[in-house]
């Protein structure tokens, strides 16, 4: 039992140390809050630890037997690293595909704009026309303003794709411009939490101002708007006369 206990072991913090190296480096780079919760990175986060963490060391807890041959036991156990390292570097793709590019304003609210939601070639055109704005496979989350174009044409166009279930402005990095120069509209749309007219925050409306009450917040002054993603959306939280983010509050609980 001790051989086994001991095999278990190594196995167990040598998968500990490489999932902490891998989701380590996407949470801090790309996933921080509130990435994590609107990318719904918990939903593939759970898989890779319940994997590596559970069962590759107890599969290697129930084969490690001391009276088996060195070669039969190291080929046994190089197969459940194998099927590990297959887990979780599908499961590390799938995050570094979904990673947060950009929190964006666009018109009324926020919105999380994920690797995943821009195609080659809008970011090819990116970079010709927005080099300073465009996405890089080294890119970190930035905020941006992601306004309409001025011109109607093309201002119909989107907005009309948009409603068809095709690309919106805040997948069209060429159109994106800095986040200060937004700050005077996103004044504009600043509401209180019982105007947030989103359907999917009618009954959260009383937990949101417990949450701002608790959080030192006046929910009776216009300084929130909403912020969606993938996930349940949240309420960002401004300072009146800064405008800068003071908190996200959660409205599924």
């Amino acid at each position: 039992m001790e051989f086994r206990l001991k095999a278990f072991g190594l196995h167990l913090l040598g998968s500990a140390i490489v999932l902490t190296l891998v989701l380590g480096g996407l949470y801090v780079g790309w996933y921080r809050w509130p990435g994590w919760l609107l990318c719904n990175a918990l939903n593939v986060a759970p898989i890779l630890a319940l994997v590596d963490l559970a069962i590759g060391p107890l599969l290697t807890l129930l084969i490690a037997n001391p009276l088996k041959a060195r070669r039969e036991l190291a080929r046994d156990i190089s197969i459940i690293v194998s099927v590990q390292l297959l887990a979780l570097i599908y499961g590390a793709a799938t995050l570094w595909h979904g990673r947060p590019l950009y929190y964006a304003f666009s018109e009324d609210r926020l919105q999380i704009v994920q690797a995943s939601d821009l195609t080659e070639p809008e970011v090819a055109r990116a970079l010709k026309e927005n080099p300073a704005l465009a996405p890089h496979w080294y890119s970190l989350p930035r905020w941006i303003w992601a306004p309409l174009p001025s011109e109607a044409g093309e201002r119909e166009a989107i907005v009309m794709a948009a409603i068809s279930g095709g690309d919106d402005v805040i997948q069209m990095p060429r159109y994106f411009r800095p986040w200060e120069e937004g700050l005077p509209k996103l004044r504009a749309h600043l509401l209180t939490v019982d105007k947030q007219a989103d359907i999917r925050l009618r009954k959260a409306k009383p937990l949101l101002r417990s949450h701002m009450l608790a959080r030192g917040f006046n929910p009776d002054l216009p300084v929130t708007m909403i912020m969606t993603g993938q996930g349940a959306p949240l309420i960002a939280v401004f300072d009146q006369d800064t405008l800068r983010i003071r908190a996200f509050l959660r409205s599924d609980r």
